[in-house]
């Protein structure tokens, strides 16, 4: 992938989630990842009270989400409208969870963005990360967020590597990807629009918008 389709508007329709304004003047989606905390501390006491509850510190809730009595929720924390937490769900704060998104039974969620309509619901580990509008990690699927010699994060290009300054990096998933079962996205790894990955893949780095991820090495055009 060139620089121009790891950019976040090559990624993520920024119409899809609250966090809009959390992009403003970013380059590429992960520079998003440090801020999250401090976005929502900002926007969570503008929200309107018609349509949200403050529950707790830096904590709030759409009136019409649904969160399971025995969802953890830590702050600073946004559920939109719409959107459903399910049994025993784990989120640890800073976390934007989108309209209409899901997070599942024993999923765990912290430091990241789920836009609207996307779905985790399945025993999932999403930590540093975004994943985009309509965005589906099967069951099992895991953002890798650290890696083995806690060194910086880097995300190769078609000129070399782009140092993400994070040592903390999952993936960007962008919209309307589909991840199968049981995969693991590496730390780094930016996956763009419309793309399908196997189940029990290992991803590593970047996948090309519109392609089948089948094996490291055998990435097909969707036709």
């Amino acid at each position: 992938m060139n620089k121009e389709e790891l950019m976040i508007g090559a990624l993520l329709d920024l119409s899809k989630t609250y966090a809009a304004k959390l992009f403003d003047g970013l380059t590429y989606p992960w520079e998003a990842l440090p801020k999250i905390s401090e976005f929502i501390k900002s926007v969570g006491p503008t929200l309107s009270k018609d349509e949200f509850d403050q529950i707790g510190d830096n904590i709030w809730v759409a009136k019409t989400a649904v969160v399971a009595p025995t969802a953890f929720l830590s702050g600073p924390l946004i559920i939109c409208p719409g959107a459903e937490v399910r049994h025993c769900a784990f989120i640890r704060g800073s976390a934007i969870v989108g309209c209409g998104s899901v997070i599942g039974n024993s999923t765990e969620l912290k430091n990241s963005v789920i836009f609207q309509d996307a779905q985790v619901p399945h025993y999932n580990y999403v930590g540093d990360s975004i994943l985009g509008y309509k965005a589906h990690l099967g069951a099992g699927a895991i953002t890798s967020n650290l890696k083995s010699d806690r060194s910086i994060v880097t995300v190769p290009d078609d000129e070399g590597r782009i140092n993400t300054e994070l040592k903390k990096f999952g993936a960007i998933v962008g919209d309307n990807v589909e991840v199968g079962c049981n995969s693991v996205l590496n730390p780094g790894t930016v996956i763009g629009r419309g793309t399908t990955v196997y189940p029990l893949s290992m991803v590593r780095g970047t996948v090309p918008a519109n392609s089948i991820y089948k094996k490291a090495g055998e990435i097909a055009d969707k036709i």
